[in-house]
């Protein structure tokens, strides 16, 4: 964590990634304040001395009063759930997009310098890219609302910084992972499902074959990504520097296929449970692993958790103790 001073917004700062990075911030000395109308985060996560301010993000007065006097800004809220976003699609549309507009135009007004903006993109802007590992060169072609409107959302940051002089970046995060999420959520990645069913001595339905790959990267190194972003804005905006989007893959740049997955987590739990396979989803994307290069050369970090490292951690952290089930 980077000791910089002033206050730092978080909107959705009460989420799974939210949580994390709020109480890094506030260890580093960090004083934050925090938009977020709770409709899936827990106030009762934060840390004590945060500042909460309950709010919708789509609403233009909650985040202009949000953005007085903070030096940059870190843009969490959303509806991440791609069925959920499928589901209703008009009113997440208002969420994702809409709301990262709402954050722009107030990070835009509320100086005469813009305050930079952090925000959580996503992989699911590439679709079913043909190349591996996906590098941010690879054009856009979402598959699903929630990756239109991220994708949208890079489009709006770039058009902003053209016109308006906004500066941010925008972190295509892939497969986050880590202590803290609610197997039970529908915005629950299948790394928390898999280790609360195994941890129950329950069996897991791998949809597919299992070869499918995915790019799995821990909650910390996302949250070192994020510090390193928006520290990186809050100096070049201290220096005067022309302002600029970029976008950055999260990752490992490692392809774990699915079945790897599950049988590294039977093995740490000691689950009885076994493993079986049904039906492929519509839909679902074969392999998604990235490119980490630019990671590393623009932000200077790399994700350094190793797989079983970060599972051991979640699974140490589990609100009800997952024992040894053999």
């Amino acid at each position: 964590m980077q000791e910089r001073g002033g206050t730092i917004l978080v909107t959705g700062g009460c989420g799974f990634i939210g949580t994390h990075l709020c109480h890094a911030l506030v260890n580093a000395g960090q004083k934050l304040r925090v938009l977020d109308d709770l409709s899936t985060g827990k106030a009762a996560g934060l840390p004590h001395s945060a500042d909460l301010i309950l709010g919708d993000v789509a609403d233009a007065d909650a985040v202009a009063t949000a953005m007085q006097g903070v030096d940059g800004v870190v843009h969490l809220a959303a509806i991440a759930s791609v069925e959920k976003c499928n589901n209703a699609w008009v009113a997440s549309h208002r969420t994702n997009l809409t709301g990262s507009l709402t954050v722009m135009q107030a990070a835009r007004d509320v100086a005469p310098v813009p305050v930079p903006v952090v925000w959580a993109s996503s992989a699911a802007i590439y679709g079913a890219a043909r190349s591996l590992p996906i590098s941010e060169r690879v054009q856009g072609a979402p598959q699903s609302p929630y990756g239109a409107d991220k994708l949208a959302s890079e489009l709006h940051g770039a058009a902003a910084a053209e016109v308006f002089g906004l500066a941010s970046t925008a972190l295509r995060f892939f497969n986050v992972y880590g202590p803290g999420q609610d197997p039970h959520s529908p915005y629950s990645g299948v790394i928390s499902i898999f280790a609360d069913r195994l941890a129950r001595g329950d069996d897991i339905i791998i949809n597919g074959d299992g070869q499918q790959t995915r790019d799995f990267v821990y909650v910390g190194d996302v949250v070192q990504a994020l510090d390193a972003a928006l520290d990186r804005l809050i100096r070049r905006r201290r220096l005067g520097a022309e302002a600029q989007f970029d976008a950055v893959n999260v990752c490992t740049g490692r392809a774990v296929t699915v079945t790897m997955l599950a049988e590294t987590l039977r093995e740490l739990t000691g689950s009885t449970g076994t493993i079986a396979y049904g039906p492929a989803r519509n839909g679902d994307i074969r392999d998604s692993v990235g490119d980490a290069a630019r990671m590393q050369r623009l932000l200077g970090i790399r994700a350094q958790t190793r797989l079983e490292e970060g599972l051991r951690a979640l699974i140490q952290a589990a609100p009800e103790k997952i024992a040894q089930n053999g």
